[in-house]
């Protein structure tokens, strides 16, 4: 067998669970290659630390392919970034790791979560409406460019 068919072949669907600091530069990596402005090493892993920081993360192998991070205060949070490595696009992955975040949310007494999202990046506003987000807000100009942010907000019980 040729090596890409055995790669193929060994890919098993990806892994889920949570985020370490130690995956920081992985993390960077691919929220450099998702966003205009991605964040750093330095940024991720002190995100990462903080005690009320919730990360989520995708592994194939040994390979972080994917992650969610929101941020805790007062019974509701803010999903800060989500994002998967490009390879990995298209395969509903996004969706598991969002649904694995919200249930680990709601675990941990979080009433409302609470995003913004480029009004223009589609397959992510269909996400979170499927996933049950309703509009509550607009930022007109909030990203570089001059795109709106659509406020989002789902309520978790």
């Amino acid at each position: 067998m040729t090596p890409f068919f055995s790669r193929l072949l060994s890919r098993g669907a990806p892994i889920l669970g949570d985020v370490r600091p130690s995956d920081a530069a992985a993390i960077a990596a691919i929220h450099g290659l998702s966003f205009q402005r991605g964040w750093d090493e330095h940024e991720v892993y002190r995100l990462l630390i903080e005690k009320n920081v919730v990360a989520h993360r995708a592994v194939s192998g040994r390979k972080l392919i994917g992650f969610i991070v929101s941020r805790l205060a007062a019974g509701e949070a803010e999903i800060l970034s989500v994002a998967i490595a490009p390879a990995w696009r298209g395969r509903k992955l996004s969706r598991q790791l969002l649904d694995l975040h919200l249930r680990c949310l709601a675990g941990l007494g979080t009433r409302a979560v609470f995003l913004e999202v480029d009004e223009h990046n589609a397959p992510a506003v269909r996400l979170y409406r499927r996933a049950g987000f309703r509009d509550i807000g607009r930022r007109a100009g909030y990203y570089q460019g001059g795109a709106n942010a659509l406020v989002l907000r789902r309520d978790l019980g």
